[in-house]
């Protein structure tokens, strides 16, 4: 679930940098429109783009954040356990290796 978890937080970040940088490029296709109500909504955009650009950054420092987390947790418990990881990892190898060889 977890794993689950993170693909979408990646996948929502790629999402909304792309959103980000269509947004961009409108704005600037749209630079030479003239008129209070453009003027309006080029300003309400700027400024919307500038705090969703802020909360994406965050949110990627988020994701950073908790995947060196996990890392520690994951380093810490193989230094505590290091013959446990060797069993575990050689099981693991062990059950690949007899379901690509039944290929």
């Amino acid at each position: 679930m977890n794993d689950m978890t993170d693909v979408t937080k990646d996948k929502l970040i790629a999402d909304v940098k792309l959103v980000i940088a269509d947004t961009e490029e409108l704005l600037r296709a749209t630079a030479g429109q003239a008129g209070d109500k453009i003027a309006d909504i080029r300003a309400r955009t700027q400024d919307r783009l500038s705090a969703a650009k802020i909360k994406l950054a965050e949110a990627e420092a988020a994701v950073v954040d908790k995947a060196k987390q996990v890392g520690r947790v994951a380093d810490d418990y193989v230094h505590d356990n290091p013959w446990r990881s060797v069993g575990v990892a050689a099981g693991f190898g062990f059950i690949v290796g007899l379901l690509i060889g039944r290929r």
